[in-house]
């Protein structure tokens, strides 16, 4: 049997990465929980989108010392190749095939920078995501042609802020501000554009839809401190996306500049089908899944956008009462789908969920109501912020009942 301390390190270690690999705290704390216990290790844990804290002791001695490890770490997106390797370790050790020594090297193993083709693939995983909401939208070529065109720009300053902490504070306001600046001065010296559709679309994978839903989802599952906290920090984000078109806007009027604004033309529908396939795949590297895995993530994606499609026509809105519930139908059966996979080929279920709900999230609603709010439509603010809380508490209701029907296989 390795001692406390070896083991101790290793729960410490994989609590540290199931954090970095974007794991909601609920799902986490259950995770190293189940895994400690079944090598010995008695573990309260506490986590916060900002850090954890472990106490650890011998299992089954109540009068044994215990050990307090407090971990500070960043905010992390979701990276499924990691969350991989890590349910397949945790696996290993809970089987008795891997000890803990050999599993903490495993995990020191996983400690690789990003090397340039994952920087490079992240941009245009940007661009392609933004084109992708463009054409979802229907709009123009055009509109599609500069969303994707800004997507890239965005995302060579979201990859740049990574390793420069000072810009990395202000790097969703300074994307906002050159995302209008650009897209108004192309709208007044090139050609006619819908500037407001374009700069979402090209800010999309910036807007914290994700997380507003993960941190409503844990403040229902009792996680209050995180999920307020979470919550907070996304509502941050949008302040600063805000202010950044405000801004920008306020460049472009005292440039005299005057955007042309294009006429909404109905593109084809295969346009949609294009553009659903191509945010899957945008969503597949932006969340760094493996390529045995980019197919399933895809899949998944499209899926939870088509079943709200068909499900809108069974759920209209009845009278006076404003509930998304093609997004809760959606929501919930793709987390039972997750969960059923979990099960049955024994992976992380987080590799259908949360793909599935990736073009239900609210992020691009919640920052047209802050930028209607600044613009002082307060009615149209009221209503579009009611129609994000709509979508929260479906999102939140569907994933939350998927569980109840189908539990998740160690939580993850």
């Amino acid at each position: 049997m390795p001692t406390l301390e070896e083991r101790a390190r290793f729960v410490t270690d994989f609590a540290r990465r199931l954090h970095l690999a974007g794991v909601s705290a609920a799902r986490l704390e259950g995770a190293v929980q189940s895994t400690a216990k079944s090598i010995g290790v008695e573990c309260e844990i506490w986590s916060s989108p900002t850090g954890i804290l472990l106490s650890l002791g011998e299992g089954g001695d109540a009068g044994a010392s215990q050990q307090t490890r407090v971990l500070r770490l960043e905010p992390a997106e979701p990276n499924l190749s990691d969350l991989i390797a890590l349910d397949e370790i945790a696996e290993q050790v809970i089987a008795g095939r891997l000890d803990v020594v050999e599993a903490s090297t495993r995990l020191r193993a996983l400690d690789r920078p990003a090397d340039s083709k994952q920087r490079t693939w992240t941009v245009v995983a940007f661009g392609l995501a933004a084109a992708a909401v463009a054409g979802l939208l229907r709009t123009s070529w055009t509109d599609i042609g500069v969303a994707g065109a800004l997507g890239l720009i965005i995302g060579a300053i979201a990859v740049a802020s990574r390793t420069r902490p000072h810009l990395a504070a202000a790097s969703e306001a300074i994307a906002a501000i050159v995302a209008t600046v650009l897209a108004a001065g192309f709208a007044h010296f090139i050609a006619p554009l819908s500037v407001q559709t374009v700069v979402i679309a090209s800010l999309i994978v910036l807007m914290p839809g994700l997380s507003l839903t993960t941190a409503v989802t844990e403040l229902a599952s009792g996680q209050l401190v995180t999920g307020t906290a979470r919550f907070a920090g996304a509502m941050v984000v949008l302040f600063k996306l805000t202010f950044g078109s405000v801004a920008g806007a306020q460049i472009v009027s005292a440039l005299d500049w005057v955007p042309q604004t294009a006429q909404v033309l109905a593109l084809p529908a295969v346009i949609e089908v294009i553009a659903t396939i191509a945010a899957a795949f945008s969503f597949a590297i932006l969340f760094r899944a493996s390529r045995r895995d980019v197919p399933l993530v895809m899949v998944s994606a499209v899926m939870g956008y088509v079943i709200t499609r068909f499900a809108s026509g069974w759920f209209a809105p009845s009278q006076g009462v404003n509930f998304a519930g093609a997004v809760f139908f959606s929501s919930l059966v793709m987390a039972a789908l997750a969960n059923l996979y979990g099960r049955v080929a024994r992976r992380p279920g987080t590799l259908v969920r949360l793909p599935s709900i990736m073009l239900l999230v609210p992020g691009s609603v919640g920052f047209r109501g802050l930028a209607s709010l600044m613009e002082r439509d307060y009615t149209l603010g009221m209503e579009t912020g009611v129609a994000v809380l709509s979508a929260l508490v479906a999102l939140m209701a569907g994933l939350l009942f998927g569980s109840v029907l189908v539990p998740p296989r160690r939580y993850l």
